[in-house]
């Protein structure tokens, strides 16, 4: 998959022209699926938060973006109605948007419903994560990051190579500081990012797209 990777959602002119960049058609002309899953694992999250996600009324929304169609994909359900009626769902999609909330959470149901089986036939499929539903592609989210308490630990997919530390500076535990210590207990490169910061990874190659305050640590800083 084509994949941009944001903390907030595309909160900026520049993240909206990788979007384009990475969809090669405008967001017209582009058929979505939102899922909504990782909210039901995170403390913080309900059914209000997962409305706005819905509606494209939370902050940095990606479902009101202007598509030619948005339907909805809720992860835990598609166990019960089989791959020969949900597949073609996928298939016929050219984006995934992919909300926050708990990454283990969401990692967990990717599997369970076969979603993280089929990811690598979806080649010129474009995933648009914010927040945990970016981390979950990493290999580790850290500890200070899961909120499910039935996770066995902080592994998630691991279909990228590095970690992300999303919202810097928007909460008051998610300073810079905060990060390099988090990053400290992780044996793999970390992004930090702000809400006005991305990442996009196409064919193994990553680059970080900002109008805002963003670093790697674990490797070569910026």
């Amino acid at each position: 998959m084509k994949l941009l990777l944001t903390s907030g959602g595309v909160t900026n002119p520049s993240i909206r022209d990788a979007l384009v960049e990475l969809l090669g058609a405008p967001i017209a002309e582009a058929a979505a699926l939102c899922i909504p899953t990782a909210q039901w694992g995170h403390r913080m999250c309900g059914p209000e938060s997962a409305r706005r996600f819905i509606a494209g009324q939370a902050p940095g929304e990606l479902t009101g973006l202007g598509w030619r169609s948005v339907g909805l994909l809720e992860l835990t359900a598609l166990p019960s109605i089989g791959r020969e009626r949900w597949v073609p769902w996928v298939e016929g999609a050219d984006v995934l948007l992919v909300d926050g909330g708990d990454a283990t959470y969401l990692c967990h149901w990717m599997r369970e419903s076969g979603l993280a089986e089929l990811l690598p036939s979806l080649t010129e499929k474009v995933w648009v994560g914010i927040s945990a539903g970016s981390m979950v592609m990493t290999p580790r989210i850290g500890a200070d990051f899961v909120s499910w308490p039935a996770a066995p630990d902080d592994r998630t997919l691991g279909v990228v190579d590095f970690s992300i530390f999303p919202h810097l500076d928007v909460f008051p535990d998610n300073t810079m500081a905060d990060a390099e210590r988090w990053a400290a207990a992780l044996d793999t490169p970390a992004y930090v990012m702000d809400d006005q910061s991305a990442v996009t990874v196409v064919d193994g190659q990553v680059e970080v797209v900002s109008e805002g305050r963003w670093a790697l640590l674990n490797g070569l800083g910026s």
